[in-house]
């Protein structure tokens, strides 16, 4: 498989999602628990928990987190701990230990059904995903948020499909989301891609709509593209480098991912292949060795 576009990936993974869906993920069943993610990992967990008490933590602060926590974990006020992994591998095997030692219910949210933490978890839900360029992710987390959003995969393909792009979308050094509110965890994810896929050669912002007041566009430029997503822009960027997006009012995240990944897709297409001649090195050297490890990644994660 070569290492094709975000885009074409979040094409990819609404087809596979439109003949296999996500099973439906019953959140009644959680009660304030921790909720533990690295990367796009914890912001997934922000948006599928989104209307549930939680606590959330990553690989960063889960330890310190649960020595503050541990009075209430003491006396049963926190029982549970949820974590999100799409491989079930690296940070989430500790975590899921932690949370074990602790005394708390581990339930891991995986693509990795016969992953380390999958081996020690209390309870795993396994999603299925299709294979992807490494850091890509989409369908790892598409759909997890999928099972607990029902949305349509079939409908969110007819929303981008009838996207059309402005003239010179492609001549921008920068480009900056400006999203709804109730959409705000999408932010990060978007922020994390920009890392990921073009470092520190294009910008690429991502705020909701209030944190966009707050001084966000002190500086106008020609040279950035801003995309207001179901809201009207009065007041940000560029008088003459604004573009507004229609998005339906019963859609949810999901759609909002798609269509935010999809632009970031049709972004990289458009500049230099920056991941594509890195992303082999990074494989195959000095990302594994950062987790102190001597086996490459695989440049390709096969799906399931």
């Amino acid at each position: 498989m070569e290492i094709t576009n975000l885009d074409k990936i979040v094409l990819e993974a609404l087809d596979f999602f439109s003949e296999n869906n996500p099973p439906k993920l019953d959140l009644g069943k959680f009660s304030l628990p921790f909720v533990v993610g690295s990367g796009n990992a914890y912001n997934t967990g922000t948006i599928v928990f989104s209307d549930k008490a939680a606590i959330f933590a990553d690989e960063s602060n889960f330890k310190s987190m649960m020595e503050s926590y541990r009075p209430a974990i003491e006396k049963g006020l926190i029982t549970q701990a949820i974590i999100i992994s799409a491989s079930g591998e690296k940070d989430s095997v500790w975590e899921t230990e932690l949370a074990k030692e602790k005394g708390l219910r581990t339930t891991l949210l995986t693509c990795g059904q016969d992953s380390s933490a999958s081996k020690i978890a209390d309870e795993v839900f396994t999603y299925r995903k299709i294979a992807e360029p490494y850091t890509y992710n989409t369908s790892t987390y598409l759909g997890m948020i999928l099972s607990a959003t029902q949305e349509s995969a079939d409908d969110i393909k007819k929303l981008i499909q009838n996207i059309e792009l402005p003239e010179n979308f492609d001549k921008y050094e920068g480009y900056a989301f400006v999203l709804p509110d109730r959409f705000s965890n999408i932010c990060p994810m978007l922020d994390i891609k920009k890392s990921e896929l073009f470092g520190p050669h294009v910008s690429v912002r991502a705020f909701p709509e209030g944190h966009a007041r707050h001084a966000k566009f002190v500086i106008p430029t020609e040279k950035e593209l801003v995309i207001s997503i179901g809201s009207k822009n009065e007041f940000f960027g560029h008088p003459g480098h604004r573009w507004e997006i229609d998005f339906p009012e019963n859609a949810s995240f999901g759609a909002m991912l798609c269509l935010t990944y999809f632009l970031i897709g049709k972004i990289q297409e458009s500049k230099p292949p920056y991941f594509k001649e890195n992303i082999d090195a990074y494989c195959n050297d000095y990302g594994p060795k950062a987790y102190g490890k001597d086996t490459p990644f695989e440049t390709i994660v096969p799906g399931n």
